[in-house]
């Protein structure tokens, strides 16, 4: 069995290795999906000791939340899923504006809930600050949710370090969901010492940079999703970040794995950062998202690898 780790001060205890589940019913951010294969997808990862689960309301939207309602209602066992999920975008009459009012995150928990179908939220997320709403009092809305045990934690997403600093005034963040990969290291020069500090679990999105770190793309990839248009994969500095990617092929071969095992190994030997929820959009991508757990990196490898994308 793997061994479990505490989300921040959380009474959660997750799999590191979680599933992002974007993929899973997540319509407007994919062409294409099957939704039968995203609850599959959803099934293998609890099937496989992979207990924590990560959605949104905005990605379908709503339709990945009820997906993952349809999985856990057949399983059976709740207590089974460490669900987390986020909400901020408000859309009215076609248009997409960001709210952390106390009233719209109340409202978002409750929605949440019926779509998921359970009466509890392990983990709940605001998914971007809004330009209006302090963030202790949004903060402060969900901590209430908590009190009334709607959810079980509280964490927040794509918060600057002031935000951070503001909505934590009272000591109630649990997780910061934030970007940082390999080759987007931002968050080392202040979000991850505060977080260290603070006792909150920082899980980095897009860990294998949309695939890049993945070690399976050439020169020769063309793209037709969010990547088309990502600074990472164009042109030179693709043919660049490739370079640096192939430089992990030696040490990936040398342990018998893949390179993406290699980059996420790596992000569980940083500070704070506790678990990572690398997406799957086939079934095969759960298991082998798993074989991370099994990667073992000395001292002087984590730090080849740090040298490699300073």
């Amino acid at each position: 069995m793997t061994k479990k780790v505490q989300l921040g001060k959380s009474n959660l205890y997750v799999n590191p290795i979680g599933l992002g589940a974007n993929a899973v019913g997540g319509h407007n951010l994919y062409p294409n999906l099957d939704e039968e294969q995203g609850k599959e997808v959803v099934r293998e990862a609890i099937r496989n000791g992979m207990n924590f689960i990560d959605t949104a309301f905005i990605y379908g939207p709503k339709r990945s939340e009820e997906l993952i309602g349809q999985v856990i209602k057949e399983h059976g066992h709740r207590e089974d899923f460490v669900v987390a999920t986020k909400a901020a975008h408000e859309i009215v009459k076609d248009e997409t504006k960001l709210n952390n009012s106390p009233a719209f995150l109340k409202a978002s928990v409750d929605d949440a809930l019926n779509r998921l179908q359970t009466d509890y939220i392990d983990l709940f997320y605001i998914h971007f600050p809004d330009e209006d709403t302090p963030k202790a009092e949004a903060v402060g809305a969900l901590k209430e949710l908590k009190d009334q045990g709607k959810i079980r934690s509280i964490g927040v997403s794509n918060f600057s370090i002031e935000q951070l600093k503001d909505a934590n005034r009272d000591g109630y963040v649990d997780v910061l969901q934030s970007e940082y990969n390999l080759f987007k290291r931002q968050a080392e020069k202040e979000l991850l010492p505060y977080t260290a500090e603070n006792q909150i679990s920082f899980v980095p999105y897009f860990p294998l940079a949309s695939g890049l770190l993945g070690g399976r793309y050439d020169e020769n990839t063309t793209f037709d999703d969010l990547r088309a248009n990502d600074p990472l994969f164009q042109g030179e500095a693709f043919k660049a970040n490739l370079k640096k990617v192939e430089e992990l092929r030696p040490l990936a071969e040398a342990k018998g794995t893949e390179i993406a095992h290699i980059v996420l190994a790596w992000y569980l030997t940083r500070d704070s950062i506790d678990a990572i929820i690398p997406g799957a959009k086939r079934v095969e991508q759960v298991k082998n998202n798993l074989n991370t757990l099994d990667v073992k990196l000395t001292q002087t490898e984590i730090d080849q690898i740090d040298h490699i994308f300073k």
